[in-house]
């Protein structure tokens, strides 16, 4: 359908077209989601996909649907620089409110949210376009909306201490990938977030989140020689860490919220994530080490006599 048909169902109300069948208008709807016209993808695909789930059209097929969604995360996959990057990166995003809509009415099988899950991470690790902003053609984003994918997944009942564990492993391996990217878009604020919501979760001991961002670390530490570098350094990847690291250490010392649209956020998020205090201290280790010769040493105040 033309431009302006999709136009007028927006300034409808948004509600199912009558005029066609459901699985046709959610196909095609499907497809635009990799449309190179950002108003054909930003402003008409993804809102009237999203409402549609939101509202509960979809909740009797919604296992279908997600299955539809699956196969454009791996569209084009380990190309770089073209417009496939859209259709993967949009496709996730979608994914995302699909697992949002079961995480508040519990309507899928954890079968399905696992397998959704599988396919997330194997393209999350995988995604070699990490452009923000194309021009022209708008949003790409593919970090940061494969960061919000995760975070959907980290709230799913569906997944326990072993799968977030798999999720904190997954992040970690975007992070440290080397890439010619630097993230400048805010890619690792939406990864600390989905951190921060994999914590919140409360599955997470410190002695499985500590070797975590030790690995971090151990990827942002200078060379040992300061003398001739055959390469820049910091690399993009570890300038990419540096930052990761830094926002999330802002967020476990602010503390997070949850999203209004997901009911069992209030709960999620109502108190601190256990083991803070001492979370806070590893993630500034890790952060000292990158510049050694810069930070103090902690200190720990002396008990009163």
């Amino acid at each position: 359908m033309s431009e302006a048909y999709w136009q007028s169902v927006m300034q409808q109300g948004m509600d199912v077209p009558k005029d066609r069948p459901l699985d046709e208008s959610t196909v095609e709807l499907v497809e635009m989601l990799g449309h190179p016209n950002p108003r054909m993808r930003e402003d008409l695909a993804y809102p009237l996909l999203t409402t549609w789930i939101n509202n509960g059209t979809f909740d009797a097929v919604l296992s279908g649907l997600g299955d539809g969604i699956v196969p454009g995360l791996r569209y084009g996959l380990g190309h770089d620089g073209d417009m496939s990057v859209l259709r993967r990166s949009y496709s996730a995003l979608m994914l995302a409110e699909i697992i949002g809509r079961d995480n508040n009415e519990h309507l899928m099988s954890a079968d399905s949210v696992l397998d959704w899950g599988d396919h997330a991470t194997a393209w999350y690790t995988r995604e070699q376009d990490h452009r923000g902003w194309i021009p022209e053609q708008g949003w790409a984003n593919a970090v940061a909306h494969g960061a919000d994918l995760l975070a959907a997944l980290a709230r799913s009942r569906h997944f326990g201490r072993l799968e977030l564990t798999v999720l904190l492993d997954v992040i970690a391996d975007r992070v440290l990938t080397p890439t010619s990217y630097i993230w400048r878009h805010g890619e690792e604020d939406r990864l600390a977030y989905a951190v921060m919501t994999l914590l919140h979760r409360n599955a997470l001991d410190p002695i499985i989140v500590e070797p975590w961002l030790a690995r971090l670390g151990d990827g942002i530490k200078p060379p040992r020689t300061r003398g001739h570098l055959e390469a820049e350094w910091p690399p993009p990847a570890v300038r990419n860490t540096s930052s990761f690291l830094r926002a999330l250490h802002l967020q476990l010392a602010l503390g997070v919220q949850g999203r209004d649209d997901l009911r069992a956020d209030a709960e999620l998020f109502a108190e601190q994530p256990a083991h803070r205090a001492d979370l806070l201290l590893a993630v500034l280790d890790q952060i000292r080490a990158e510049q050694p010769w810069l930070y103090r040493s902690t200190t720990r105040a002396k008990p009163f006599p």
